[in-house]
Parts: structure tokens; C-alpha cells; sequence
């Protein structure tokens, strides 16, 4: 499993010089167009079933998928105010090697 601050790292650099995707709903979409480079999901989202497809959906499409322990640090490295249940990075933007690192 690679360390926590290197994914949200990644998903900083992608927000800023790429294009993420927030929440469940938008990463699903990214998965199933074959769009999404990596998706990252919080472990600590209620119900697990929001997040629960999306290990299955990327592991089919052969997508980088990782998770991280809270949905605040994952929002804030997305830009967000709040927490969000997951994030597709679509364009890597300067993070290419970064999440290559993640592999």
C-alpha cells in the first residue's frame, strides 16, 4: 500500500495542473468511460456501500485504485471544504509521476 501523503500529494498536483473528478458519482462515471488514471476513495465514508463498487469497477477497467483513512484529508487535497467519498484524477496534469510512483 503506498503511503497516504503521496496520494493526496497526487491528487494536489492533479487538481491544480490536471482535472480531478469529486465524489462517488463523478468517479464512477470516469471509471466506466475509461477516463480515470486513479481514483482514491476515504475508508471512512458511511454507508461503505457508496464506495464499495468502485475497488470492483477499476480493478475490471484496470485502473489504479487506492484508498485512504478520511474523506476530510481526501477533500482537502481535491480543493473541497468539506470531505469527499472519492476522487478521479482524469488528466494527471504534473502528477504523472507521481501517481506512476503509486503502481
Amino acid at each position: 500500500m503506498a503511503d497516504e501523503a503521496k496520494i493526496l500529494e497526487a491528487v494536489e498536483i492533479a487538481r491544480t495542473t490536471g482535472k480531478i473528478r469529486k465524489g462517488a458519482n463523478e468517479a464512477t462515471k470516469a471509471i466506466e468511460k475509461g477516463e480515470a488514471k486513479l481514483v482514491v476513495y476515504a475508508a471512512d465514508v458511511s454507508p461503505k456501500e457508496i464506495v464499495m463498487h468502485l475497488p470492483l469497477l477499476c480493478k475490471e477497467k484496470n485502473i489504479l485504485c487506492v484508498q485512504v483513512s478520511k474523506k476530510d484529508e481526501l477533500g482537502a487535497a481535491a480543493g473541497l471544504g468539506l470531505g469527499t467519498s472519492a476522487v478521479a484524477i482524469v488528466k494527471e496534469g504534473d502528477a504523472k509521476a507521481a501517481i506512476e510512483s503509486l503502481k
